[in-house]
């Protein structure tokens, strides 16, 4: 799914793969859509990280595994003589970037977790789940720039040059 998180076995595997597939198409007509609609750039920005990142696992997946060796236990072969560790569409997409920022203990007086110990920022992930986290941050983050409210805000303010009239003075 996303940062090392697994779903269902092989028909999970089978269902996610093909929603990948959907989705990335979906997107993709969107995005042309947005760039045919001359969109505000930022906008076409995000949902090209979230496509980008989404082409990027499916392709992950899609062909990994029937080109690579399985590489749990170390360094995978590109084109093994006994060929892939999985057929086409049960790859697993690879997650290569690990950053735990620090790891500790929870206070015993905390419910639930208290006393056990914890890893900062565990996820395992790769540029495509980066990507897509990208593009979803910027498009919530900057969503007030885009809509048509915004827009029109935006048209009636007044240049910095006009004169403003001031105390009932007529310009």
């Amino acid at each position: 799914m996303a940062f090392g998180m697994e779903f269902g076995g092989q028909a999970g595997k089978i269902f996610l793969s093909l929603f990948r597939i959907v989705a990335s198409l979906g997107i993709g007509w969107y995005l042309l859509h947005l760039i045919r609609q001359k969109s505000h750039p930022l906008v076409i920005t995000c949902f090209s990280f979230i496509f980008a990142g989404a082409v990027g696992n499916i392709i992950d997946s899609a062909v990994y595994g029937v080109l690579f060796s399985d590489s749990m236990n170390g360094v995978s072969t590109f084109l093994p003589a006994e060929g892939g560790y999985s057929s086409f569409l049960h790859g697993r997409v690879v997650d290569m970037l690990y950053f735990p920022l620090f790891s500790g203990r929870f206070p015993d007086w905390l419910p639930i977790w208290g006393g056990e110990t914890f890893l900062f920022f565990r996820p395992v992930f790769n540029i495509a789940d980066s990507s897509i986290s990208i593009g979803v941050m910027l498009f919530i983050i900057f969503q007030n720039k885009f809509s048509p409210a915004q827009k029109k805000k935006d048209e009636t303010l007044p240049e910095e040059n006009a004169v403003i009239p001031q105390n009932g003075e007529s310009v």
